[in-house]
């Protein structure tokens, strides 16, 4: 008997068929996640389309980690199944909704026929409400996508796609086990999702554009601020083009790092208010008009709000509008903003001044301990980094400590500033090393995690074991939460953690021998000699070294955010 539903279809394809072909055009290549018995059948169709399912540790580690591949790779998925599934990576996926990175989660519903009848299945609430967790998704999701009915499933699946690339956050997919073998319209793959961003007015965009420079020529004394979101937004070329055709001086927020080429001559430093390096500080903020393009202004990355800058000499370029000192243009985004001042921009007529020269600090740093500092390590680390590194840095000292480390050209910082998740950065490290290998990149892939943080997500060390992942992981062994005791209760029992044999874990966790070194450094002689050995730096296999700094030690700017929060935190009204 012809299945009228879908005679008219040209070429039918399976629902999951469909989805997953769709990551696969938009370069997605591996997927991250836990199986359940909602998402199995699903999982099946993954090695027919091209896909390798990696296989987490529990699904928050999932989520870390397709937050990491998205931010080397463009785009991620991620598939846990309902309810127990999706709650335990909820919080990755805020994470990734508060950093602007694009992540598709794709949860295994029971079938519609179960939701339709209210039936007590496991993994509910025993309520009949098979709303409430996708209800509790919608405010950290541009688009909440529930394929129940095969005639506009397709629909579906390219507008959240379409939605996660442009917007650059998560979109929530329910896919339940009743949908994943029905048919839908296959001829739709041949034509490949629209990912272009929407133009702006062009009316508006140009005068936006003028009102720009004129401000930008009458300014004296003029520089450039990159942070996050033109990372995120995907205007690095527009930012490059810009420092290229004014040899304006240009400087980064903790977030931005990465965004710009370090060793360009223009390239003055890490801006972070009160956090900054004095001579960083003082020439920003002298600065008689900033051009800050993607600007997030969290505490984190503005060092407990202690900017000195005036939003009357600021011109703010965002993703979805344009603020004029001022005056705000809705709808008016950065990217063609950019692009037509760099085309416009009239060079007779701008004045420049030069930044200030930017180097590792090592030898100033040195003292006579043989005790390893936050104040000496991190400059020293920039010895030891090569161009297009990939280096992940976890909330704690590690963010803090990474502003003083000027990179080569083409590093990938990874952080995460704003959401600052303890443990985030070890999921992060397996989803990163894992994109670089899947985009064909012979890029080392380093981390730097604090201990206290480490013990959070430890697992995922395993899962880069069994994917033969080679990230080289720094534990810096510091007793505990660091960024916590310079907060509040420097030795409260709180703020303590059970010390592990770390580089142990390796083995623990079933490595091979021979196939991963390990390091236990105590002394900034073993140090320097780690960072000159060859075999160490061919990152060839897996790395672990356990680094040691005492606890009471911390980056300064680590030591001024935290009393800018403490202080903050007390306040009454």
């Amino acid at each position: 008997m012809a299945d009228y539903r879908t005679s008219s279809l040209k070429t039918p394809v399976d629902v999951a068929e469909y989805l997953f072909t769709r990551l696969h055009q938009i370069g997605v290549r591996s997927v991250h996640g836990v199986p359940g018995d909602y998402n199995l059948v699903a999982l099946d169709y993954l090695p027919e389309i091209g896909l390798k399912w990696v296989g987490n540790c529990n699904e928050l580690n999932a989520g870390y980690a397709a937050d990491g591949y998205a931010r080397v790779k463009g785009m991620s998925a991620i598939v846990t199944t309902f309810g127990v599934g999706e709650l335990s990576a909820v919080n990755a996926l805020a994470g990734a909704y508060s950093e602007h990175v694009p992540v598709v989660q794709i949860v295994g519903y029971p079938s519609t026929a179960s939701q339709r009848d209210g039936m007590m299945l496991h993994h509910t609430l025993g309520n009949g409400n098979y709303n409430v967790f996708a209800d509790m998704s919608r405010d950290i999701s541009v688009v909440v996508a529930k394929l129940n009915d095969p005639s506009t499933i397709a629909a579906q699946i390219d507008h959240a796609l379409q939605q996660c690339w442009v917007q650059s956050r998560p979109v929530y997919i329910a896919l339940p086990t009743d949908m994943v073998q029905k048919k839908v319209e296959g001829e739709r793959l041949k034509e490949p999702i629209d990912l272009h961003y929407p133009g702006n007015d062009p009316d508006k965009e140009d005068y936006v554009v003028d009102v720009v420079l004129k401000y930008l020529t009458a300014a004296k004394n003029p520089i450039i601020l990159v942070d996050a979101c033109a990372v995120r937004h995907r205007v690095l070329e527009e930012v490059h083009d810009l420092i290229e055709k004014t040899g304006l001086p240009v400087f980064v927020t903790p977030m931005g790092k990465g965004a710009v080429n370090e060793t360009h001559p223009n390239y003055g430093g890490v801006y972070a208010g009160d956090g900054s390096q004095p001579s960083v500080k003082e020439r920003v903020e002298a600065s008689d008009l900033i051009l800050s393009i993607g600007a997030i202004k969290s505490d984190f990355n503005t060092a407990g709000f202690s900017y000195h800058t005036s939003q009357l000499n600021t011109i703010d370029f965002h993703s979805t509008h344009t603020v004029v000192r001022y005056s705000e243009y809705p709808g008016v985004h950065m990217r063609g903003v950019l692009r037509k001042i760099i085309n416009k921009i009239d060079l007779s007529k701008l004045s420049t001044v030069a930044g200030p020269t930017v180097k590792n600090v090592i030898t100033e740093n040195e003292d006579s301990s043989p005790t390893i500092t936050q104040t000496w390590f991190w400059p020293m680390m920039g010895s030891y980094l090569k161009d297009n590194d990939i280096v992940i840095t976890e909330t704690g000292t590690a963010n803090f400590g990474i502003w003083e480390t000027k990179f080569p050209a083409g590093v990938t910082a990874l952080s995460q500033v704003l959401w600052g998740s303890i443990g985030y950065s070890v999921g992060a490290t397996q989803g990163a090393a894992l994109a670089a290998r899947d985009a064909g990149e012979n890029r080392r892939t380093i981390l730097f995690v604090g201990d206290g943080s480490f013990q959070l997500t430890a697992q995922e060390v395993s899962t880069m074991i069994r994917l033969g992942l080679k990230p080289t992981i720094f534990v810096i062994c510091n007793d505990g939460y660091t960024i916590e005791r310079f907060i509040h209760g420097m030795e409260a029992e709180y703020n303590d953690i059970q010390n592990w044999h770390y580089k142990d874990l390796v083995k623990v966790f079933g490595a091979k021998e021979g196939t991963y070194r390990t390091y236990q450094i105590r002394t900034k002689q073993e140090v320097t000699a780690l960072f000159k050995d060859t075999e160490f730096n061919s990152a060839d296999k897996l790395q672990f070294v356990e680094l040691y700094i005492p606890k009471e030690d911390a980056p300064r700017a680590l030591k001024l955010t935290a009393e800018a929060s403490a202080a903050r935190n007390a306040k009454v009204e």
